[in-house]
């Protein structure tokens, strides 16, 4: 009997522990913080994401807390303020069970215009990134920062963890050509940075002027990814199911722009997977397995999308696994992949790439960053891979961010 109890407490006890890592609103209420609420009528950009180590909503939290400050606004990213949206769909202004009025950010407007930042003291920021400068819910908060500023709102920021960790630096930076929605700073694809981070980044380098502060978190080291935080995954958006999807979405997110092959998305295996009906599973495994890529495993995969990019038929490719996050390099992992497609299925390639339209070009050079990738891409002997290495620019930026680094 004891040694069933013992067996039972090791297998309970992981759920009995508390998390390691304190977010923002875990701290928000601490005197230091708190006490700049008051007073105030705050706006709350936010969405499902936002929950705090206990797993109650900064929403509700904000609401059952008593104090001299009113939440009058709630804003709402891309995917809602629930997360039931699609990726591009656009959100509509609605309210919440309580009555405050919920303005969409990513439907007739990304920006909160003069009128909905009316009466409004204080915004508050608290949605999970994944780490991925083209993931949207950044720009969202640069947008938020700079209509801030023009009207004298500060900004209030509450940070939580990079899931891919604070070191993961990898791709090219942006050139300001490529500036939109998808990628608003000139910071490397993977930038090691937590939301906070990227604010203070953003409102000192582009000179936003804005008030802003961070709450930061408590435990928290740039070694961690999302797994070691001992916090709950909340999926980000309907293709980000779980915490170790962050690691995938900048290993092959970028080529699904152009629709050359499945990533995944419309089958149980998002960004994880890559395959088309002119793969051959062993044949790319192989090749993939003599590059040697650090940090990642490639294995022979066969599967049926349901929907998307190839439904309802067989497709051939690779099942990806990322064996050591610390020294894998999701974006050059990717380029690796294109470069192998490109010896492999030359004629394959060229042929997927005719029908790509203009906004899909465009698409992928804006969250690229550059157009260096599209034009390698259809150059006969270009490697793609050679752009995401440490360029004298990408150097620049590692020298930079150090003194916007709070962990």
């Amino acid at each position: 009997m004891k040694k069933f109890l013992l067996w039972l407490l090791f297998l309970i006890a992981p759920t009995l522990l508390p998390a390691l890592v304190q977010t923002g609103v875990d701290r928000l209420f601490e005197p230091e913080y708190f006490n700049k609420l008051q007073g105030k009528k705050i706006a709350l950009v936010t969405n499902q994401t936002a929950i705090d180590s206990d797993g109650v909503s900064t929403l509700e939290k904000i609401k059952a807390k008593s104090g001299p400050y009113k939440l009058v606004k709630l804003f709402a990213p891309e995917h809602g303020i629930k997360g039931q949206g699609w990726a591009s769909e656009a959100i509509l202004d609605d309210k919440d069970e309580s009555g405050i009025p919920i303005l969409s950010l990513h439907g007739k407007t990304r920006r909160p215009t003069q009128e909905m930042l009316k009466g409004v003291d204080l915004i508050l920021f608290d949605i999970q990134d994944i780490g991925s400068r083209s993931y949207t819910f950044a720009t969202t908060l640069f947008y938020v920062m700079e209509e801030a500023a023009k009207h004298g709102i500060e900004v209030a920021v509450l940070d939580r963890p990079n899931p891919l960790s604070g070191n993961m630096i990898d791709g090219p930076m942006m050139e300001d050509k490529w500036r939109s929605f998808v990628g608003y700073l000139n910071v490397p694809y993977c930038h090691g940075m937590t939301i906070g981070e990227l604010a203070l980044f953003f409102n000192h380098e582009y000179q936003i002027g804005c008030k802003l502060f961070v709450v930061p978190m408590k435990g928290w080291k740039r070694s961690m990814t999302f797994k070691d935080t001992g916090l709950s995954w909340i999926p980000t958006s309907p293709n980000v199911p779980d915490a170790e999807t962050p690691l995938y979405y900048p290993a092959t997110g970028i080529l699904g722009e152009l629709g050359l092959v499945s990533i995944g998305v419309g089958y149980t295996l998002p960004f994880k997977v890559i395959g088309a009906p002119w793969i051959e599973a062993e044949k790319l495994t192989a090749k993939l397995r003599q590059e040697k890529i650090p940090g990642v495993l490639f294995r022979p995969f066969y599967f049926r999308p349901f929907s998307g990019k190839f439904s309802h038929q067989n497709l051939e490719g690779v099942l990806i696994t990322v064996t050591d996050p610390s020294k894998f390099k999701p974006v050059t992992t990717q380029y690796r992949i294109i470069d192998a497609l490109k010896t492999l299925y030359p004629a394959q390639v060229k042929e997927a790439l005719k029908s790509v339209s203009q906004s899909q070009k465009a698409m992928f050079s804006k969250v690229n960053g550059t157009e260096k990738i599209w034009t390698q891409l259809l150059s006969k002997d270009g490697k793609t891979a050679s752009v995401s290495q440490n360029t004298p620019e990408r150097k620049r930026f590692e020298e930079k961010r150090k003194k916007y680094l709070l962990y």
